[in-house]
């Protein structure tokens, strides 16, 4: 569990508060929240918070993503954004750009929960304090653009302008991710330990803000919490600032929290960048083959890395035809469940195990052990049906299961196999990814628990009463989630 124990916040395993929900946001779908101040309030002092968990990259020279921003023409708009993965604050009157701080710091740990936080207060005589930018409770002081706006600068943020969480303004710089817990405080200058604390492990976790610095002549502020599916733009701080959801659904609140962090398809580990994770970090599609001129395959694997426990996943194509998929396991020192090579995975240097299926799917389970290769005999086929994985590295081997039913009469609850038990090697130190990969034309939809594109018709959760699948998990298996690794794994 080394993961929990670095500086980002992957997810906290002791804390007094607990998060709920968060909301997806997809630049491919265009979905942002919306609302318009109806009177200017304080433009001068506020605070912005909000907790962000990133699934895609952009690196330099591109905007990654706007939190929070109001925007009036493209002369005279303000925005709380990531650009070149950097977080930052801009802002333009009359064409003119009158506030411009980034930090050096860059956001691309797509395992972790961020803790974003700026402090607007322009009356501070010291030009450094008019604006202050918090990642994870510390203060950033180095800053790759320094632009700070001048004494009693009035910024567009909290006019009485259209103001947008998700994207800038005029349907560009869409955010992709989740977001969590965002609240803007309008007229105070507030500090970091308002809404996080650092933990015995010295990770910054959210606690309760309690409101009590609202100031009563300011009237502007909000809180999200998305607990409500059918109004996820609903203000939760009592002042009625309700935001319109665009192109947002029920569908899009997830799980996935600061506190309870989930596995998604890593975006740092798809082999040439062919199966680009979205939708959150769950679903990938292959356009055009792997690496190689049309000779190759890819993978999409999970962010977070498990060597002890039992664990499920659920997975679904949704392309028919010449496809050639798995659904498996790699360790990390293969990283990719095909080979980043467009190598089959039964030539791959490293341990690995994958259940082949799609069009061209021969229905056997083929894997690489201690050097060696093999191929299980009782093949079980399969193509677009939800298919799922048991994983249990307390004794090295693996389940599968075909719309809920186990192949070759496996039971993963009591270890009973008849043939669908199928063994890794396993020592202290070897850390297991679950993935899915692809050769050829696929659309993979992948679920972890936090949150899916998948259709989900029976919502059943693991003992825990985390997840939701479209199958339960075996009896003493769970969703790869943080709260269960800090009792499991």
């Amino acid at each position: 569990m080394a993961f929990l124990t670095e500086a980002a916040n992957r997810g906290s395993i002791s804390t007094g508060y607990n998060i709920d929900n968060s909301l997806k946001f997809e630049a491919n779908n265009s979905e942002y929240l919306s609302f318009t101040n109806s009177v200017g309030e304080n433009r001068r002092t506020w605070t912005y918070s909000t907790w962000i968990k990133k699934t895609e990259l952009f690196g330099a020279g591109s905007v990654g993503g706007t939190l929070f921003g109001a925007y009036l023409s493209s002369n005279d708009r303000a925005r709380i954004e990531q650009y070149a993965d950097q977080l930052g604050i801009h802002g333009k009157i009359s064409g003119t750009t009158a506030i411009n701080v980034r930090t050096n710091r860059v956001l691309r740990d797509t395992s972790a929960w961020y803790h974003c936080m700026v402090v607007l207060d322009t009356t501070q005589s010291t030009e450094t304090d008019r604006v202050k930018i918090y990642i994870n409770g510390v203060q950033e002081t180095s800053m790759v653009s320094a632009v700070y706006p001048p004494q009693n600068y009035q910024f567009a943020l909290n006019n009485a302008v259209n103001h947008y969480v998700g994207q800038k303004g005029d349907g560009t710089d869409y955010f992709c991710g989740y977001m969590a817990e965002t609240y803007f405080v309008d007229g105070s200058a507030l500090v970091p330990t308002d809404f996080g604390e650092f933990d015995d492990n010295g990770i910054w976790v959210p606690i309760k803000y309690d409101g009590a610095e609202y100031p009563s002549q300011d009237t502007n502020h909000f809180y999200l919490n998305f607990e409500d599916s059918s109004d996820l733009g609903k203000d939760s701080s009592g002042n009625g600032k309700n935001m319109t959801s665009n192109n947002i659904t029920a569908a899009d609140q997830a799980t996935d929290t600061p506190t309870n962090n989930f596995a998604i398809a890593n975006p740092l580990l798809t082999a040439g960048g062919f199966m680009r994770p979205t939708e959150g970090g769950t679903k990938g599609v292959l356009s055009t083959a792997g690496p190689g001129n049309n000779t190759g395959g890819t993978s999409l694997v999970s962010t977070i890395p498990v060597s002890k426990g039992k664990w499920y996943f659920e997975a679904q194509n949704t392309n028919s035809g010449d496809v050639y998929l798995y659904l498996g396991v790699g360790d990390t020192g293969s990283i990719d469940l095909w080979g980043i090579d467009g190598v089959k995975l039964t030539n791959q240097t490293s341990s690995s195990v994958g259940w082949r299926g799609g069009g061209a799917n021969d229905g056997k389970v083929y894997g690489r052990s201690a050097g060696t290769n093999y191929t299980s005999t009782n093949p079980v086929t399969w193509e677009t049906e939800v298919v799922g994985l048991a994983l249990d590295l307390d004794n090295g081997v693996m389940y599968f299961h075909k719309s809920g039913t186990y192949i070759n009469s496996g039971d993963p609850a009591n270890g009973t196999d008849n043939g669908g038990q199928y063994d890794l090697v396993t020592g202290v130190d070897d850390q297991w990814l679950m993935a899915v990969s692809a050769y050829n034309l696929a659309t993979w939809n992948v679920n972890f628990g936090g949150y899916t594109t998948m259709s989900i018709s029976s919502a059943e959760t693991d003992a825990n009463g985390y997840g939701t699948f479209e199958y339960a998990p075996p009896s003493g298996y769970y969703a790869l989630c943080t709260k269960n690794l800090a009792e499991y794994g």
